[in-house]
């Protein structure tokens, strides 16, 4: 399959083919849903949560993001790769900014970088656009504002939400996040502006769509949210393959002579 690019990843909109993106955090893992043909990779902030086990993706550094974001990137020759800046990236001053994102691309051979962003920080993304960056901006419930916003709450303010993505789009964001806004404001916005839509929690009628591979594949990190499908159950596989593993060697079935050498 062609590699995804940025231009290509916009076209699917105007052909009106729906747009696949998942997470992914190591080689591996990409390696591996690259060959299952999804068009996107975010090497999401998430990580510090469901990588690192930590509360919230506050404590994510730029470091980090990078070190996850090249392995990623060398796993994944067809998929586009997007990064999420750390908190608080969209607050650190327009040449900071642009040098951490820069600095994000050019260590991790990533192809963009996205950004929680609401209408007041458009001029952020037009200076990452500008400095030729690409962006994919993320509105709607942002994660990495959690304290302010009180919570992970589905975000129903229908005009602010119009004001952000009118104004990433105005600023030259190529695509935008909905993350768990109400279904008919996001396939709304989806008609009234030409760049991809990405939802999570946002209903079918976005140009695509993104979830944690975590949740997709069943392995859950406490309670699981009403926008997640499990299309597998992997979490209670490793867990009872590895509890028959401990089996096999409490009672010397493992290693047999098919695992020795001699």
């Amino acid at each position: 399959m062609p590699a995804m690019n940025i231009p290509n990843f916009v076209d699917k909109k105007k052909r009106g083919e729906k747009i696949t993106m998942l997470t992914a955090y190591d080689y591996t893992m990409a390696s591996l849903l690259d060959k299952a043909g999804v068009d996107g990779l975010l090497v999401g902030d998430s990580l510090g949560m469901v990588v690192q086990g930590k509360e919230n993706t506050l404590p994510v550094t730029l470091e980090e993001m990078i070190y996850h974001a090249e392995m990623v990137a060398r796993g994944a020759p067809s998929s586009l790769v997007v990064v999420d800046l750390p908190f608080p990236a969209q607050y650190l001053g327009l040449e900071k900014t642009i040098e951490n994102a820069a600095k994000v691309l050019k260590k991790s051979s990533a192809q963009a970088v996205k950004i929680e962003v609401g209408a007041d920080d458009a001029g952020v993304v037009k200076a990452l656009s500008a400095a030729g960056i690409p962006v994919m901006a993320h509105c709607g419930l942002r994660p990495q504002a959690v304290h302010q916003m009180g919570g992970y709450k589905v975000h129903r303010d229908q005009k602010q939400l119009h004001t952000d993505v009118q104004a990433m789009e105005k600023a030259g964001a190529f695509a935008v996040v909905l993350e768990c806004v109400p279904a008919a404001a996001a396939s709304e916005i989806s008609t009234q502006i030409a760049i991809p839509t990405i939802g999570i929690g946002a209903g079918t009628g976005c140009d695509g769509q993104i979830l944690v591979i975590y949740d997709l594949l069943g392995i859950p990190d406490g309670n699981v949210p009403k926008h997640v499908k499990a299309y597998a159950a992997l979490g209670e596989q490793i867990v009872a393959a590895v509890k028959d593993y401990c089996t096999d060697v409490r009672n010397g079935d493992f290693p047999t002579d098919d695992q020795t050498f001699v």
